[in-house]
């Protein structure tokens, strides 16, 4: 079955970090690429970084050298490192996967920055 899983997120103080996990099942190879999505009220979806199945990645201009993505091969899962956060970067987070020309998305997770 072709699904993303995600966890991680929560409420962090301005300056601090988290880690968000997105789960592929059947396992991470099958998705060419992927990437990682924010949505606030009111807004569209926003798109924040990605990755290819080659490893090169590219960021949205404001979280460049705050926010890591990469694949975990051995734990087929996506991952975020999101550091220096700040309150703009409070949404609501999905992961998305390239799955046959299909996108595929996470269920999203809630990542709020205090000031």
């Amino acid at each position: 079955q072709v699904q993303l899983v995600q966890s991680g997120g929560g409420l962090v103080q301005a300056g601090g970090s988290l880690r968000l996990s997105c789960a592929a099942s059947p396992n991470i190879a099958v998705y060419r690429g992927m990437g990682w999505y924010r949505q606030t009220p009111g807004k569209q979806r926003e798109w924040v970084a990605t990755v290819v199945s080659g490893g090169a990645t590219n960021y949205v201009d404001s979280v460049k050298g705050r926010f890591t993505i990469f694949r975990d091969n051995a734990k087929d899962s996506l991952e975020l490192q999101m550091n220096s956060l700040e309150p703009d970067d409070t949404a609501v987070y999905y992961c998305k996967g390239t799955y046959r020309s299909r996108g595929c998305w996470g269920q999203g997770t809630q990542v709020a920055v205090s000031s």
